[in-house]
């Protein structure tokens, strides 16, 4: 038998891959996370346990239990799907996980997800990259184990010139912002702060670099910044409110 290392998608079950649908209804254990939608555990089938391990703020789940709990489950004979937010293998701890259970001998795959990087901004209308403005993008977490946004080179990154999407950065938003300023990112840098990106209660808070830190913005959010950010290309008859900050 073999663990599965599922990458849940952005929030939106319709977003589940097809590979992780049949995987999680074949499941006998179904180890997930907090941010995993409720709705893809109604694809298992009936009696199989269900262990939530989700990081909640202020109480998290230790990663090495998470890890101990794999292996113990994977070493018992049983279909396990280890279901994870977005791509396991993107700020997901997948990694962690996957070397876990090689070091024990234990089976196991891993089933790529829609990473919320690129898919929560699509949902807002705002392309990553756009010919003439953006060539590219970088993905970095404002969150660190030491606390806070420190161990990131953010000015550094301010002169790289591609758009910056930011994940679990909204705890440390006001430190982001006045390190990518000192940089050189303009003030009036567009920023686009997206809360349950491709849910039913999506909502966009646009604002700037210089606005960013009193923007009122509650986690999960997925915080674009740069000039893509002023876009808004979402059909008008499946807007979602913006709000501005």
């Amino acid at each position: 038998m073999t663990v599965h290392l599922v990458g849940a998608g952005p929030g939106d079950p319709e977003l589940l891959t097809v590979r992780a649908a049949r995987l999680v209804a074949a499941a006998d254990v179904i180890v997930h996370d907090r941010l995993a939608d409720a709705s893809i555990l109604e694809l298992a089938r009936p009696g199989v346990e269900c262990i939530d391990v989700g990081k909640r703020p202020g109480a998290p789940t230790p990663q090495e239990i998470i890890n101990a709990l794999l292996v113990h489950l994977g070493s018992q004979g049983l279909e396990v799907v280890r279901l994870k937010g977005g791509d396991p293998f993107v700020f997901g701890r997948g990694g962690e996980e996957a070397d876990a259970l090689r070091s024990a001998g234990i089976a196991y795959t891993v089933v790529p997800g829609i990473s919320s990087s690129v898919a929560v901004p699509a949902a807002a209308g705002i392309p990553v990259t756009h010919r003439g403005v953006s060539v590219g993008f970088t993905v970095v977490t404002g969150h660190r184990e030491s606390g806070g946004a420190d161990e990131v080179a953010w000015e550094a990154l301010a002169k790289v010139g591609t758009t910056i999407v930011v994940l679990m950065g909204v705890a440390h938003r006001a430190s982001i912002a006045r390190r990518l300023m000192a940089g050189g990112l303009p003030a009036d840098t567009p920023v686009a702060a997206i809360r349950w990106g491709t849910r039913p209660e999506q909502e966009t808070t646009r604002t700037t670099l210089a606005g960013l830190p009193s923007a009122s913005l509650e986690a999960p959010c997925t915080i674009v910044i740069g000039a893509v950010a002023a876009f808004d290309l979402t059909s008008p008859h499946l807007h979602d409110t913006p709000v501005e900050a």
